[in-house]
């Protein structure tokens, strides 16, 4: 039996890895939401760790609002860079394999082609450069890890862009959506799939991997084919817009070259 704990279990990814709970009777889950297992606390990640023999972790927990960690970059930083920290040293002290969510955002944008995972980093906002720093503690603290990064998560939990397109589009709205940006929408489900997939592999080829659904687009064009989906193409007004403006400064073209 192998056993693994997920933290930020109440997240999208978290609740997707729930859904495949029942689906394989060799593995043994441990979920943990954020108010139960705060991965800030280091006492209490200690207590958790001598208490329970995990053989892997599955870090979902995060700091994920970007707009407002450019606000409050403390935060940020506090979760995603000291709180990966906190995990990847308890892992390091009882043996236990660290696979973590990373993102397309330690990417600025600007190569014009898919990011690979030997392509350097260069965050422009603080969500990624917290998200960055959480990756380079996990490289120096384990040997033995799984950073993954991906992009424009989306599933039907929690609070994302599809959920938000199709909402607005079921009562009616107009949309007005961006064209200048670039990433892989991926369903989390998908991802969730991977991550098990990964642990439950004899081939153990650790360090960072890359994942997304693999299809570059624009919010814009991922709007279009939500509507399309969903049968809301017909009745939504859907527009670009111009004039758009975020607080925090995002990638242009953030696609992943994945494995």
């Amino acid at each position: 039996m192998i056993k693994i704990l997920v933290t930020g279990a109440n997240g999208q990814l978290g609740q997707c890895i729930q859904v495949l709970n029942n689906a394989y009777s060799n593995l043994e889950f441990t979920f943990c939401s954020s108010d139960e297992l705060d991965i800030t606390n280091e006492e209490r990640l200690r207590f958790f760790f001598q208490e329970y023999k995990f053989d892997y972790c599955i870090n979902c927990a995060a700091y994920t609002n970007v707009d407002q960690a450019e606000k409050t970059p403390n935060k940020a930083y506090l979760v995603n860079g000291q709180g990966a920290k906190n995990i990847a040293e308890e892992c390091r002290k009882h043996s236990v394999t660290l696979v973590h969510i990373s993102t397309d955002y330690v990417f600025d944008g600007e190569k014009g082609s898919p990011y690979t995972i030997s392509d350097s980093t260069n965050p422009i906002n603080e969500y990624g450069k917290s998200k960055l720093m959480g990756e380079k503690y996990i490289k120096e603290i384990l040997e033995e890890y799984f950073i993954i990064r991906t992009s424009w998560l989306y599933s039907e939990f929690g609070h994302n862009f599809y959920k938000t397109i199709l909402n607005k589009a079921k009562k009616g709205e107009n949309l007005s959506v961006i064209d200048t940006e670039i990433g892989c929408p991926t369903d989390a489900n998908n991802l969730a799939k991977y991550i098990i997939d990964i642990i439950i592999s004899d081939n153990k080829d650790f360090g960072i991997k890359h994942f997304t659904d693999g299809i570059p687009m624009t919010w814009f064009d991922f709007t279009k084919e939500i509507l399309k989906k969903n049968q809301l193409d017909k009745t939504t007004k859907l527009v670009r817009a111009n004039n758009y403006r975020s607080f925090a400064k995002r990638p242009k073209n953030s696609t992943l070259l994945c494995d």
